[in-house]
């Protein structure tokens, strides 16, 4: 597509959702994220017929203020993003860091989106819908949020500071709340699409229909259908990867009798002077399709004037290709084998490099099987949500409420691309072939007939249980002080989960080409709780202090594997006129093991991984004795090899397996979590609101592994001593090079972050604009300092404004920016708005040893509008990444040769929405 016709499509675009733009309702708003005004309910009326839903609390009492630092995001707002998806208007949210993403190639969510909280992992931040734990998948604690039809979304509650008294565990880094409108009414369709210039295109619509059930209850249905192309390498120049060489496609073959090399070239032509790798990486996906099914449905129902029935039901099937855990490399083979001299695929040139004793040459092949096709994970989920309730009030105070709800998950993965090493009897099935099938040259079309075999991948199925009941509301049929009324909630809680994942025979022996030896295993475990919430006010209507509550809540939690364990929370709030309010929390948090950290058996991979696959690339920097880093006697005493005596960083120099696996005695992590801050509302500028929130999460005992980078630096670096253990986690082959690694997990590491969240927002509208009005917002992060500690082996690592594996806390997000911000301008008009948004990331450097790489500070802007045309059909229109920026380019430790998980890697791309209802 030529550039003018580019720019020309956006514009239109835009012309065509703009003429005559007279007016939006004040509901609409001009960025993707609004800070809460005046840090009062996030709901306010939201859930109509009284029912008040505040993200961080269950007292459900009308006007009150949230103590904690909470972001919304409207319906509206999602809309003007075009967005198909939770991924399209989440990654505009300064506190949401990277988490598992469309671009995360070679991870095991295959297809989700999990959201991740600043930075502290992606089990560590609690997903919740209407205030209640959503399902999670796989064996971590995570949720894939795209399970969640956006078309159902009313709004989505970020709060940011912990949240475990309340809800329970894994709220350590925060609550990411989705809030569904079960108040819709009438028919409702929408298509949406979003077109990347640089190719890519995602596209979809829903249907929903609401029915009043004559004055007593609303039944609400949705149906939504998204589909994303997938994208390769080649298609964006900037993810060129000159170094990810694999063994040669058309091979390299090695008599051994006599040491002559022939070969053949990517073209397939012969030649004695081969090369030994290929590159093939401009095949390798970039972005993953995928095709999505949501179906939901929300009802309520007054069966009697003081209960009401409750519940949804939702269902989702997601499909998607992914590369998997072991990368995209096709599989490869380097064995001797014996080739005949009666071999029909011989030719002249080749019989000339051969040496045939009775008949038979022994011929080393290195080659590629590229024939098979790059490693694939086909997988399919089913998401199934289920949840009935009961609730009414007791008193004009007092209201109960009682729930059941089920989640399960199911997965099933077929592997592309590899193939099964020997046969029944043990023989080597590449060994047996090479007389019958061409293995000379590349693209050998009977390869993949006789050596490629779908494998069964793993069926992963994970199931959630959880059944509560609460009373909650104030005390005032008892007595109400002159400060005004005690808000109360008390409850309890039963949760059970289950995991389990079924592997295919060929992985749980390890008889595959690229997967290693997996393992399967079941787990489970339940918790009983019994939690508290209580809010007093002390102080009412006296000179500075217009209001002042305290409060506090408790969680009281029994693990038939854990133990028992308390989180509590205090927490005040300060309003010292109409101007400006004080508030602040202190918390105590806990995260449980997910299941692959406690239940899961060990598993292995070829430890040459570590350099082979992009994403396990930043674990590994070479061996520091033969880089020269490391103490030479303790170099020496082990075996190494000299400095500069061979490449460290070569596959052949990993020639073993890096063991991986659970550990039955994990434990919860604990911490603590503190916010301080202030909400600014100055009568003399009205329509200006301002937040200012000082944060501390400090995590102990953080559930982690000792990685085989920081076992050698332990070992040959910081501590070369003879008894060091650490050095016994990484072993040497008998010349010297490295043979296996073993990580398992263990709570070894700390956690430490400071920071401020920043809002404003300010919307004016003077009579002598005719009902044009204007608004400006800003919501931003400053992280002060992010500790890392690894383990206590290790010192702690100052990780802001960072990038790299060393200041990752799981793995999947590795940028760590210490600023991030989205600001927007907007023009509002009585039935449409023009927005301008402008994201921002802040400069990182290498958080690698000896490195000074920096990435400098990363702009984006999006331009959208809204029109409703008639009460009936509206749209919206935007292109976002407006100037088409490139993601940062990175010289190692990346994916692509950048970081998916942070920086946007779809470039210019223009989306659309039409909504017509009835």
């Amino acid at each position: 597509m030529a550039p003018s016709f580019r720019h020309s499509t956006a514009l239109a675009a835009l012309a065509i959702a703009l003429p005559q733009l007279p007016g939006i309702a004040m509901a609409q708003s001009t960025t993707a994220t609004t800070p809460v005004p005046a840090g009062a309910s996030t709901a306010s009326d939201d859930q109509g017929d009284g029912e008040i839903v505040v993200t961080g609390t269950r007292i459900p009492t009308p006007g009150l203020v949230s103590s904690s630092p909470v972001a919304s995001t409207s319906e509206q707002q999602i809309r003007l993003q075009s967005a198909l998806t939770i991924e399209d208007f989440s990654t505009k949210l300064p506190q949401l860091s990277g988490g598992v993403r469309q671009g995360s190639q070679g991870s095991d969510a295959f297809g989700a989106q999990v959201l991740e909280l600043r930075n502290f992992g992606q089990s560590r931040s609690l997903v919740l819908i209407d205030g209640t734990r959503a399902a999670p998948f796989s064996f971590r604690n995570s949720v894939d949020v795209n399970a969640i039809p956006a078309s159902l979304i009313k709004r989505v509650d970020v709060l940011t500071g912990g949240a475990a008294a309340v809800y329970g565990a894994d709220a350590v880094a925060g609550v990411v709340n989705f809030i569904l409108n079960d108040e819709f009414e009438g028919v409702r369709g929408t298509a949406a699409s979003r077109l990347s210039v640089r190719g890519g295109a995602q596209y979809g619509g829903s249907v929903m229909l609401g029915l009043g059930v004559g004055d007593r209850g609303n039944l609400v249905f949705a149906a939504d259908y998204t589909q994303r192309d997938g994208i390769l390498a080649r298609q964006r120049d900037w993810a060129a990867t000159p170094n990810q060489t694999i063994p040669s496609i058309g091979g390299v073959f090695t008599d051994v009798a006599s040491g002559r090399r022939f070969g053949f070239t990517d073209a397939g032509a012969f030649t004695t002077t081969p090369s030994a790798t290929s590159n093939v990486s401009g095949s390798y996906p970039l972005v993953s399709p995928l095709k999505r099914i949501n179906l939901a449905a929300l009802y309520k129902y007054e069966l009697a004037p003081a209960v009401e029935i409750y519940g949804r039901a939702m269902f989702t099937n997601a499909r998607t290709e992914e590369t998997g855990t072991p990368g995209a490399q096709p599989a490869s083979v380097s064995r001797t084998v014996g080739i005949n001299a009666t071999n029909p695929f011989l030719t002249d040139a080749i019989r000339s490099q051969l040496t045939f004793v009775n008949g038979v040459a022994q011929v080393n092949v290195s080659r590629s099987l590229a024939e098979l096709g790059l490693i694939t994970y086909r997988t399919e989920r089913d998401t199934l949500q289920l949840q009935s309730g009961l609730r009414g009030p007791i008193t004009s105070a007092l209201q109960w409420n009682i729930y059941a709800q089920y989640g399960r998950s199911i997965e099933n993965s077929l592997i592309g691309g590899d193939g099964q090493v020997a046969n029944a009897s043990g023989a080597n099935n590449f060994a047996s072939i090479v007389n019958t099938v061409d293995i000379f040259g590349p693209n050998r079309p009977g390869i993949a007939a006789a050596l490629g075999s779908p494998i069964n991948g793993f069926n992963r199925k994970r199931d959630q249980f959880v059944t509560a009941a609460t009373v909650s509301g104030t005390l005032d049929d008892l007595f109400t002080p002159p400060a005004g009324s005690i808000g109360f909630a008390a409850g309890v809680e039963y949760r059970r989960e289950t995991a389990s994942i079924q592997q295919d025979s060929a992985l749980l022996s390890g008889n595959t080409y690229r997967q290693g030896v997996q393992a399967a295993y079941t787990g489970k475990f339940d918790v009983k709780e019994l939690y508290g919430e209580l809010r007093v006010p002390l102080i009412h209507n006296t000179p500075f202090i217009r209001q002042f509550d305290v409060g506090g809540a408790y969680r009281l939690s029994d693990y038939d594997l854990f133990g028992t364990h308390g989180t509590w929370k205090v927490e005040a709030n300060w309003a010292v006129d109409r101007n400006l309010r004080l508030r602040g929390t202190y918390q105590r948090v806990l995260r449980t093991p997910n299941f692959g950290e406690f239940a899961a058996s060990t598993s292995s991979l070829p430890f040459s991984s570590l350099v082979t696959v992009d994403r396990l690339r930043p674990r590994y920097g070479g061996d520091p004795c033969v880089i020269g880093t490391g103490n030479r006697a303790q170099c020496d005493r082990l075996g190494a090899p000299a400095a500069g005596s061979t490449d460290s960083r070569a596959a052949s120099y990993l020639t073993g397996n890096y063991f991986y696996g659970g550990n039955p005695d994990i434990q919860p992590e604990t911490g603590f979590t503190k916010t301080i801050g202030g909400v600014l509302t100055p009568i003399f500028l009205p329509g200006l609101n301002a937040t200012v929130d000082w944060y501390e999460l400090d995590l102990r005992g953080a559930v982690g592994v000792i990685q085989p980078i920081a076992a050698i630096t332990s070992c040959y670096i910081t501590n070369p001593t003879a008894g060091n253990p650490l050095c016994n986690l990484v072993t040497r082959n008998a010349n010297g090079s490295f043979k296996d690694a073993f990580v398992n997990n263990q709570n070894l590491g700390r956690l430490l972050q400071r920071g401020l969240d920043v809002a404003a927002s300010y919307t004016l509208r003077p009579e002598w604009m005719n009902g044009v009005g204007l608004r400006a917002s800003y919501q931003g992060n400053i992280v002060t300092s992010y500790l890392i500690q690894a383990n206590p082996t290790v010192n702690a690592v100052q990780c802001k404004g960072t990038f790299g594996a060393t200041c990752s806390s799981d793995g999947t997000t590795l940028v760590q920016p210490d600023y991030r911000h989205t600001a927007g301008i907007g023009i509002l008009f009585d039935h449409g708005v023009i927005q301008f948004d402008w994201q921002r990331i802040g400069a990182v450097k290498s958080s690698a040893a000896g490195s000074s790489e920096i990435i400098g500070a990363q702009d984006t802007f999006d331009l959208s509008a809204s029109r409703d045309f008639t009460p009936a059909i509206s749209m919206s229109a935007g292109v976002y990444n407006l100037l088409d920026r490139r993601p940062p380019r990175v010289s190692a430790g990346g994916v692509f040769n950048t970081f998916p998980d942070t920086y946007d890697i779809l470039g210019r791309t223009i989306g659309f929405t039409l909504t017509a209802k009835m």
